[in-house]
């Protein structure tokens, strides 16, 4: 493969997108740079006139996939317009919608081990992410009494952990596990499930 990222100025990017491949098909210790650097069409030496390591060039993957994931929760979320409950649902499935379309930046993003606040940017852009689902659990906190009023960040962390897991277990293809029903609507019905409990959808006839 000829060097054109790297004579075009794009090497930075080629790397990183060499990265999102390797990951998706073999984790993020599966590779080394040498074998990213190989995939972009450069030498290894060139690897490092960008990232200090592997870790530095998994974290601006990661970086990119929270750019691509809070633009759109931000769209999910909006999309419900002056529905709280429409909004809130709609940010659960924008999470799985983004594992599905972005495996790479998925797994750069949580499950490589580097913390969001590895540099300033990548804490910044993560704090943008997660902070539409504390708007949308907001949303909802409106509706519930004072007196039994869970706060908005337990419920966003709450409904993060239910997609998280339903991505996990059921929506990547994990070796031996087999969804019992599509992940989407595994979701939907712990949701579901979830709001009623919380008295902001009346339950099942």
């Amino acid at each position: 493969m000829p060097k054109q990222g790297y004579h075009h100025g794009n090497l930075r990017q080629a790397l990183v997108d060499a990265a999102l491949v390797l990951i998706e098909e073999r984790g993020p210790t599966g590779f080394t740079l040498s074998e990213a650097a190989k995939s972009a069409g450069v030498t290894p030496a060139a690897v490092y006139r960008h990232f200090a390591g592997r870790e530095d060039l998994i974290a601006e993957a990661a970086r990119q996939g929270y750019e691509i994931f809070a633009d759109l929760m931000a769209y999910a979320h909006d999309s419900g317009g002056d529905s709280d409950l429409a909004s809130f649902e709609a940010t659960g499935r924008a999470y799985l919608a983004f594992a599905r379309r972005h495996p790479g930046h998925y797994v750069a993003m949580f499950e490589s081990g580097i913390s969001i606040n590895r540099t300033p940017d990548l804490a910044r852009v993560a704090g943008r992410a997660f902070a539409v689902l504390d708007r949308a659990a907001e949303g909802l906190t409106r509706h519930i009494p004072q007196d039994r009023r869970p706060p908005a960040r337990m419920i966003s962390s709450h409904v993060w952990a239910m997609s998280h897991g339903v991505v996990e277990l059921f929506a990547r293809g994990a070796p031996g596990t087999r969804a019992p029903y599509p992940p989407e609507d595994l979701l939907e019905s712990g949701i579901g499930i979830y709001l009623r409990g919380l008295g902001l959808i009346p339950p099942d006839d």
